[in-house]
């Protein structure tokens, strides 16, 4: 048929492009035998003992050539590969058909030495209900063929139909058997009257199914009805010599494979004056290019000039290739690429260097072992209570390998090695860090430049409704000073991103415990002032003087100085510096810093927590004072959201390696900082930016008699 003539031409053209190919098997040139396997019994072992022997059936002996075939490539089904596999598989024979994928071929115990190279079906039954569902189609039938593939499709099918609610209009097993003997008459009888009450009808085809069946469906049932089909079934139908009706409606679902190029030219070139030699080609140029055959010399003769399969109609030949084309065409590059492996392995044993001819048998030497032997990558492990011929191949542990045959004991890689998949060669591991360009690196980075420049928003803000009482309120100079030193949080978190140097290191901990340390006390003193402000009840009181003098602003480079201390005592002690992190991160190398003096990173890291924690309970204390612009509550909660996402940090940082232990630092210095962000001026710019009433004097005198509450100011 037209369309193995196509899986033929795609045979010839992959192997004319590997021989032009001078990386692939250099020089080398890539032959084949085509057999034209009858679909009976006897026919396809003889074939098989000729492919084997070179002669009818004379086992275990090759007569007739020098060198035997490497590989077999097949499109037989099922019941073919179950009496041929056997055999060819006593001699380790490879095997690679590229018919349609088979489920029950894969068992590696019976068929140890077959490759299949067709794509799995798996979505075609979820494609065609998709179909079904865009289309609006609900009452389908299914007309499919017998075997073992045809009741797989049906359970998938079905399970679709059912999920998508579309019910299923008839089911009609073709027994491949029973109709290809049957009279037309008689098929058309049995299956006329299931489709005769539905417009929509999926044909299911195995390519284990005769072609007769394929033609007595077509031929009576196929006018006026939309097919659904696979790619199998359209395959048979070229080359068929039967009109179509215009609406026969027969949609195909195929593989998607990508093109490839110089075929459809290769094929528009193929004409018996190239191949002279291609009986079927004389044969099928004579039928369509009205020909005349001369038997004295065998040759065609008054041919349409620049004749061309292209010319054909599609149901005649079909240029495009098809999926079984495509299988073919993959198959021969598969063997190909194992040549080419098998003969580098060949070149590079020491034995064989000085070789001109390499001959190598396709199977491993009918031999006698207790146990085989050990590929690079696994150890020999003894067994208890056997000889010592009899052994266990056992996995070589994380980044250790062994590169030779029955090795004793694995070799660990070196530290800045990295043992490779396969576990048979140590490869040098590439350095990284947290980079700029890294999804990670950028998602942190973009997120701080964001916040920055949000805080910079902030206290334009504020500086420009510095005269409002929103802003007066609980000491505008300590809101400056807060939104500068959250700026300065939020930029400090960039040092950690990018490759360290010995400056970032240092400046990483310092800036970032002395920023922090500011801002933090920064809110323990707007957090007093609100708690002074409410006791002074006199003009004389000793707590107003306090208010008046700014003494809860010496709370800010009181707190300070001490984390200076600190920072300067881990400095002058054990700093940190530059290291690297050869394990935590597969195949990488971690340049990271250091901290030095753990006990240092926890002092400044505690006394940061405890000067929060006295915040938050001071501001707790207060949250309940009245006034309308007291932000007791806002700070209480900002100290909260500050203590939890440290509380956490300190877990999640010890259980995290690599990049990740450096990243979830910084998430957590953005977090905690778009906590007091949030928290304490979110509430206020809401107020300015949507109840600008509230922000005069008047306004909250309204507000405050309109509630029966006394008016307050600082």
């Amino acid at each position: 048929m037209p369309s193995n003539y196509q899986n033929f031409l795609a045979l010839t053209f992959a192997t004319e492009e590997i021989n032009k190919n001078p990386h692939l098997l250099p020089n080398i040139s890539l032959g084949y035998e085509f057999h034209n396997f009858i679909y009976s019994h006897w026919r396809i072992l003889e074939n098989s003992f000729i492919l084997l022997t070179g002669q009818h059936v004379i086992p275990n002996y090759m007569c007739g050539r020098e060198t035997k075939c490497v590989a077999l490539l097949t499109e037989m089904p099922w019941g073919a590969s179950a009496q041929i596999g056997p055999l060819l598989e006593l001699y380790k024979f490879p095997q690679v058909t590229f018919g349609s994928f088979d489920s029950t071929l894969m068992d590696s115990g019976k068929y140890p030495s077959l490759h299949q190279v067709a794509p799995k079906d798996s979505y075609l039954a979820h494609a065609m209900v998709s179909l079904m569902v865009h289309f609006h189609w609900t009452w389908v039938g299914l007309l499919i063929t017998e075997g073992h593939k045809g009741l797989q499709f049906l359970s998938d099918i079905r399970a679709e139909m059912d999920t998508n609610k579309v019910c299923v209009a008839f089911v009609r097993m073709v027994s491949t058997v029973a109709v290809s003997y049957m009279s037309a008459t008689q098929t058309h009888d049995i299956l006329t009257a299931d489709t005769s009450s539905v417009n929509v009808v999926v044909i299911y085809y195995d390519t284990n199914s005769r072609h007769d069946v394929n033609y007595n469906i077509v031929h009576h049932l196929v006018t006026w009805k939309v097919w659904v089909t696979n790619s199998q079934w359209h395959a048979d139908l070229s080359g068929r010599n039967f009109i179509l009706d215009p609406f026969h409606g027969i949609l195909v679902f195929s593989h998607h494979h990508k093109h490839i190029s110089g075929f459809k030219d290769f094929v528009h070139e193929a004409t018996p004056f190239k191949y002279p030699e291609d009986t079927y080609l004389v044969m099928y140029w004579s039928n369509n290019f009205h020909c005349s055959f001369s038997e004295s010399d065998c040759a065609l003769k008054n041919c349409t000039p620049n004749a061309s399969v292209a010319w054909l109609p599609r149901n005649r030949f079909d240029t495009t290739m098809s999926d079984g084309s495509y299988n073919i065409y993959n198959a021969v590059y598969a063997v190909a690429h194992a040549l080419h492996a098998m003969l580098f392995e060949e070149v590079q044993r020491p034995t064989m260097r000085n070789r001109k001819v390499m001959k190598f048998a396709p199977w491993q030497y009918p031999h006698s072992v207790c146990s085989e032997s050990c590929n690079p990558g696994f150890r020999k492990s003894s067994l208890e209570g056997k000889p010592a011929c009899c052994f266990d191949c056992t996995p070589c542990a994380d980044n250790e390998i062994t590169n030779d045959t029955d090795m004793e004991q694995c070799v660990m890689c070196r530290d800045h090695q990295y043992a490779n998949t396969q576990q048979n060669l140590c490869l040098e591991k590439a350095l990284t860090f947290l980079a700029y360009d890294d999804p990670l690196g950028k998602a942190l980075a973009g997120t701080a430049m964001s916040f920055t420049i949000l805080t910079v928003a902030v206290l334009g803000l504020f500086v420009k409704h510095r005269d409002t009482l929103i802003v007066k309120a609980n000491n505008r100079a300590l809101s400056y000073n807060l939104l500068i030193s959250l700026t300065f949080c939020f930029l400090c978190s960039l040092l950690f991103i990018g490759c360290p140097s010995p400056a970032t290191c240092i400046l990483q901990q310092t800036t970032f415990g002395v920023v922090f340390t500011v801002a933090v006390s920064t809110v323990l003193a707007k957090t007093i002032t609100v708690v002074l402000a409410f006791k002074i009840t006199a003009p004389g009181k000793r707590m107003r003087q306090l208010l008046v003098s700014g003494v809860p602003n010496s709370i800010i480079p009181m707190c300070t100085l001490i984390q200076l201390t600190l920072c300067g005592i881990w400095m002058g002690t054990n700093p940190p510096y530059i290291d690297t992190d050869a394990h935590s991160e597969h195949g990488h190398i971690i340049i990271m810093c250091n901290k030095g003096s753990l006990t240092a990173f926890y002092c400044v890291l505690g006394y940061l927590g405890s000067l929060a924690l006295v915040s938050f309970t001071v501001a707790f204390l207060a949250r309940n004072l009245p006034d309308a612009f007291n932000e007791a509550k806002f700070l209480t909660f900002s100290m909260l959201v500050f203590c939890s996402v440290w509380v956490t940090f300190l877990p999640v940082y010890h259980s995290s390696k690599g990049k990740a232990m450096l990243a979830m630092e910084v998430f957590s210095i953005l977090a905690s900082s778009a906590g007091l962000l949030g928290c304490i001026f979110l509430p206020k710019c809401y107020i300015i930016f949507l109840k600008p009433e509230r922000i005069s004097l008047t306004g909250i005198r309204h507000k405050r008699h309109s509630d029966g509450k006394k008016p307050f100011s600082i």
